[in-house]
């Protein structure tokens, strides 16, 4: 069967337009790769406390928008190059000025997409700050560049600083209200399983509630730049059951206490020597 081979112009035609969808197709494709987006959670954790959870689920709906979106406008990109390019130099494309359909569709569906999203939003994060009623209550401070976690009522505080990463010990299953300080400059509490960060403010106290799901330990860091040690102002939130967490309140009531002043006697003294060893420099 014989083939009728393509005219010059054609051919160079069709190889254009080859080259125009490969580009298409490659830069969203390179994008997507580049990003270094990980499929399903889009970089996100799936969450260990009940609030983050619901956070993942509603950016997983997010970000599959986002794609939907983007690639539908996209493809009218594409469409509107291919379709009305112009094919006569001399030509003047048709020219239209209304078209009331389309007009009244860009214009409504955008505004209903925005109205589902702030609704969706508001029913997620309204948890975040409702603060519910419980007895389990941490206070938190954050200091250069360390943390303290003191338990109201129970005698029982942890103190860790740069390399040390203190664990912050909580009850699985179990609303805990913490209590967020600063004691010096701006600092940011934020674990990563919890999909949550808040400010650590000097005279503010931040108050907050989670319900972790899952016992295990996870990692937290301070998330604003708050010095010469920030990146080694690690802590740690090991969450256990609520009779092991009983036991652990028990077994460090004193330890904990006494540990505590040392710790702090010993920040005082080396904050004390930095001080005048700075001072002696600039003399």
């Amino acid at each position: 069967m014989e083939t009728t081979p393509l005219s010059p112009q054609r051919a160079r035609t069709s190889g254009r337009l080859g080259r125009r969808l490969r580009v298409l197709l490659t830069i969203p494709a390179a994008g997507l790769l580049l990003s270094g987006c990980t499929l399903p959670s889009f970089g996100v954790s799936k969450g260990v406390t009940k609030s983050s959870v619901q956070v993942f689920h509603l950016w997983q709906w997010f970000s599959v928008g986002a794609v939907i979106i983007g690639t539908l406008v996209l493809a009218l990109i594409a469409y509107a190059i291919v379709r009305y390019r112009r094919k006569d130099e001399s030509a003047i494309p048709k020219q239209s000025q209304y078209h009331i359909p389309l007009e009244l569709l860009y214009t409504i569906v955008p505004i209903v997409i925005v109205i589902v999203l702030f609704v969706a939003t508001l029913i997620v994060e309204n948890p975040e700050v409702s603060n519910p009623r419980t007895d389990v209550v941490v206070n938190v401070n954050a200091f250069q560049w360390g943390w303290k976690f003191s338990y109201p009522g129970h005698a029982v505080v942890v103190v860790g600083q740069t390399t040390q990463s203190p664990t912050m010990v909580v009850p699985a299953n179990t609303n805990v209200h913490v209590n967020l300080t600063s004691t010096d400059v701006v600092h940011g509490f934020y674990v990563k399983e919890f999909n949550f960060s808040r400010f650590a403010l000097p005279g503010v106290t931040n108050q907050f509630t989670f319900n972790a799901v899952k016992t295990g330990v996870y990692s937290g860091q301070c998330t604003q730049l708050c010095g010469l040690y920030h990146s080694l102002m690690f802590f740690k939130v090991k969450v256990v059951s609520p009779t092991t967490y009983d036991q652990w309140l028990l077994a460090n009531r004193n330890v904990s206490a006494a540990t505590a002043a040392a710790n702090a006697t010993a920040l005082q003294n080396n904050t004390y020597l930095t001080s005048q060893s700075t001072h002696s420099k600039e003399k």
